[in-house]
């Protein structure tokens, strides 16, 4: 089969009216850059800010419009709001269920995740810190103790989720069009991995993003779990808003390693989730300390106490320190965390000590449901 072009989807687009205007949504310039992987379209269509909520016939008729295209299994295309100068902008719109039950008004509570305790993010200020090694192998600390967990990897430019719990091939969707997530080692997983090629670059903007992170949130089906642990991407932009904003976060974990530049830019985590009051659970310290294994010496590569000192200066918990070392390293390449590869080996137990500590701290209250969006 001939790869479809964008001038494919885009000329479907045309058939797709604006209310009351007379002209397409191509024409009046509404459609994003159209990016296409997989036999899947994604776009996002701009529409005015006071009608945002009266949009969701639209958004479905140009999704329509893009899977006639000989070649699109799918579409996955977002609402995002225009305003005008001085106008205040309203929360991103989200589509109404399949059921045509409203969609969520902006300045509402925050909502959950139906079936989930407590949803807690693992962030750190700067990419390189192993911000994912730590979040998977802390996930499967947590189901040590016997929790349910999952993991949603909220890194849509970079999901490393696949790789690191090796899991391949792409998720099912149910009858009512909720998505089936990934498993391994137990643990029940979503990514954009799952939806995209390994390769596959992601040009996509800020609401696209948005949109994309709500969806594979809560149109999911999760299940039963204790813990849902939200792999972040790093720094503190759109992604990291939309989370924290938006949804009712238990907690957040912050990784950083020892030295002075990586803590400068935890500390920008730090207080990004202090502004939006969201609870801090602690500080990990990775690659704490490096451990020759030919001759067990130790080696402060990149310092070593930093992150603790901070924790302490600022009146966060401290964690623990997570070693570097090689078979940290050549277990997460591998797709075996070394807390599943090794379990009674002692970054196995550094792991589980953290794991405890976090539990402890996150009181695991029950979550408010949440209501259904579609994701196709």
């Amino acid at each position: 089969m001939a790869e479809v072009s964008k001038n494919q989807v885009e000329k479907a687009l045309e058939a797709v009216i604006y209310p009351g205007s007379g002209k397409n949504i191509v024409a009046l310039g509404m459609v994003s850059e159209i990016f296409i992987s997989d036999a899947k379209a994604y776009f996002s269509i701009t529409v005015p800010a006071d009608k945002a909520s009266e949009m969701e016939p639209l958004r479905l008729a140009a999704e329509r419009a893009a899977k006639s295209v000989e070649g699109i299994a799918g579409a996955v295309v977002a609402l995002t709001a225009d305003r005008k100068p001085g106008q205040q902008q309203p929360a991103p719109a989200r589509p109404a269920a399949a059921t045509g039950r409203p969609a969520t008004q902006p300045g509402s509570s925050k909502v959950g995740v139906p079936g989930v305790r407590a949803i807690i993010a693992v962030a750190s200020g700067k990419g390189g810190v192993g911000k994912s090694t730590t979040a998977v192998n802390l996930a499967l600390g947590l189901q040590t103790l016997g929790l349910k967990v999952g993991m949603l990897d909220a890194d849509i430019y970079g999901p490393s989720l696949p790789r690191l719990l090796k899991i391949s091939g792409r998720p099912q969707q149910q009858e009512d069009r909720i998505i089936l997530p990934m498993e391994n080692y137990g643990l029940k997983v979503m990514s954009m991995g799952f939806l995209v090629d390994e390769e596959a670059a992601m040009i996509w903007r800020g609401p696209m993003v948005q949109s994309a992170l709500m969806q594979m949130l809560r149109e999911v089906a999760w299940g039963e779990l204790d813990v849902l642990v939200l792999d972040m991407p790093p720094g503190t932009g759109d992604a990291q808003l939309t989370i924290a904003q938006q949804v009712p976060l238990a907690g957040a974990v912050i990784v950083s390693t020892p030295q002075d530049l990586a803590l400068l830019d935890a500390r920008k985590g730090i207080t990004m989730f202090r502004k939006v009051e969201v609870p801090l659970l602690g500080v990990i310290e990775n690659m704490s300390y490096f451990i020759a294994p030919d001759t067990g010496a130790r080696y402060d590569i990149f310092g070593h106490g930093g992150a603790k000192a901070e924790a302490e200066r600022i009146g966060v918990p401290f964690l623990g320190e997570v070693p570097l070392t090689i078979s940290i390293r050549e277990m997460s390449d591998a797709g075996t965390p070394v807390v599943v590869a090794e379990p009674d080996g002692p970054q196995a137990a550094i792991y589980r000590d953290i794991a405890e500590k976090v539990w402890a701290r996150i009181g695991a209250g029950e979550r408010k449901a949440a209501p259904r969006i579609v994701f196709e």
